[in-house]
Order: C-alpha cells, then structure tokens, then sequence
C-alpha cells in the first residue's frame, strides 16, 4: 500500500529533474500521474524533444498509470485543458504540485522587459493558472492537496535573479492566501523549496569540474512533496519547507522581531539616535547562504 493509492496528480515541468522526481515517487506511492511539461530550453524560449511522454514510460514500465501534458502553464486556458486530461484519464483531480519554471538570470540593470515578464508568466502565473482550474473541482469533492515550488532565491533573495525570486517570493504569498480560502474545503495548500542538481545548477559543478555529492541529487526532495500530497498531512496547511543536503527545513513567515517604541511617535533625527540600540540589533542576513536555524536528526 502506498500513501497515494487511489489518488490523481497532476505534476508540471515534470519531464526532467526536480519534476520527474516529483512525478515518479507519487506514482510509487499508487497515484495516477499526468505528467506536463512543453520540452522547452531552460529559458523558454525552444523545443528539447519530449520529456513529458519519457516519464510517463518510465512510469508505465515500473507498473503505474500516467498520461503527458504538453500544454503551456503560462497559458490559462491550457493549464484548464491540463487539469481536464486528468479528469477525462482517471475521474478526478486530487493534486497539483506546481513545479514548472525557467530561468533568465541577469542583474536587475542588465535585465530586459521580456525576461522579468516570461519568468513570471510561468512561475507565477502558471501557479495560479494551474490551481485556478484545479481548485474548485477540490472543494467540490471536499479533498485535494496542492504543493507549490518556491525557492529560497524567493525567500532569502539569490544575485541576478530579480524574476526569479519576486514570482518565487510570490508563490509563497499565494500559498498563505489560498492555505486560509481552501483549507476549510479539505484542500491543503503547502510549498517546497527544494534543492538538487539539475539543468538549472548543473554550471556550478561544470565550472568547477567537481562532482555533485549524492546529497543533491534533486529526488531526495519527492519524499516530502508526497507526504504532503497524501492524506496523512491533512494536519498541515499554510507551510513553507525547504531541503538542505538530507534535512526538510521548516521556514516561518515574516513576522515581528522587535518593537522600537515612543510616545507621541517619531521623528526622523529620533529615529536615527535609537535604531541601532533597537531595531538595528535584529538586522536578518539576505542571501540563500543565511542560517536555516534549528536541526533535528532522525532517531535510526
């Protein structure tokens, strides 16, 4: 028995790394797999054979059920056609993970109009395209799990990466909104920011000429999605997670650290005197090198 027998998924950009990770461990663990992804360029803008129906093989071969998707998640009424094929192949929808993404990495003064608007059209708004056609199909059947993919260049901020990090950083909003409208329907809304090698960081080892240590082969990252993605986390909604080597890392929102107050309010020359003294004294550290915080190890 797995933990998702019986259950529908739909996993986008789920042709290589991160995704097909994703997309093969909930077919292990029983659910019917549509496997989207449009076999683009890591920038989007050209086609690179068909990985969407080569997963789907795989996932055939080993015993499960799946069908592709090559729809564009960019495109509203594609990712509808996307959540029907799931629909029309196995009855129902019962999850989404929104993996698909590209990159067009430049600093914010080198960046082009079109760069920021085409990552956000997939990352952002094929998030929301997505889980806009998927969603009420689970409130109606009062059941569904939906895991967004953020990134820690989202919530910690990574160099030349303006688009990426503002929909990444976005994706983790709309997941704290949809978490408060749909958790009292039986649909949980939680987000992963994982990590791994993949065509997205391969260049960090090709510059180097070293090898990626097995901790950041990206399917260490499926075991959580599809915990999340199962009926054993219906306890858990509303939450940010992240992965470093062989740890799941629990991130909490933004949130008041420390209170700098005056009767009568401020003004600016006051403010100047006691910021360091106070507010000043909790300054975070930006960047995706910051500290994770607390470890806890499995007991073996």
């Amino acid at each position: 028995m797995g933990l998702l027998d019986g259950r529908v998924a739909l996993v986008t950009g789920a042709g290589r790394g991160i995704g097909r990770a994703f997309a093969l461990c909930l077919a292990a663990e029983g659910a019917a797999v549509v496997v989207n992804d449009v076999g683009a360029s890591l920038d989007g803008r050209s086609e690179e054979g068909d990985p969407a129906t080569e997963v789907v093989r795989e996932i055939e071969a080993a015993g499960g059920r799946a069908v592709a998707a090559h729809g564009s998640v960019s495109d509203f009424d594609a990712a509808g056609t996307m959540v029907a094929a799931a629909v029309e192949a196995f009855g129902t929808i019962d999850i989404v993970v929104n993996n698909a993404g590209i990159i067009r990495d430049k600093t914010l003064v080198k960046m082009e109009e079109a760069d920021f608007d085409a990552v956000i059209a997939v990352h952002l708004k094929g998030t929301f395209n997505v889980t806009r056609h998927a969603a009420p199909r689970m409130v109606e059947q009062g059941y569904g799990r939906i895991v967004n993919v953020s990134s820690s260049a989202g919530l910690r901020g990574n160099f030349g990466q303006t688009n990426y990090g503002a929909a990444k950083a976005g994706i983790m909003g709309m997941t704290f909104v949809w978490a408060l409208e749909l958790g009292r329907h039986g649909v949980t809304v939680n987000a992963i920011a994982p990590s791994g090698v993949t065509r997205m960081t391969a260049s960090l080892y090709e510059r180097t000429g070293e090898e990626p240590p097995e901790h950041a082969d990206p399917t260490h990252n499926a075991p959580l999605v599809a915990f999340l993605a199962s009926e054993r986390a219906a306890h858990v909604n509303g939450q940010i997670f992240g992965r470093t080597g062989y740890s799941y890392t629990l991130f909490q929102t933004p949130r008041p650290i420390a209170t700098m107050f005056q009767a009568g309010g401020w003004t600016p020359t006051e403010v100047a005197d006691q910021f360091d003294a106070s507010l000043g004294a909790h300054l975070q550290s930006v960047g995706m090198g910051a500290p994770m915080g607390q470890k806890f190890t499995a007991k073996p």
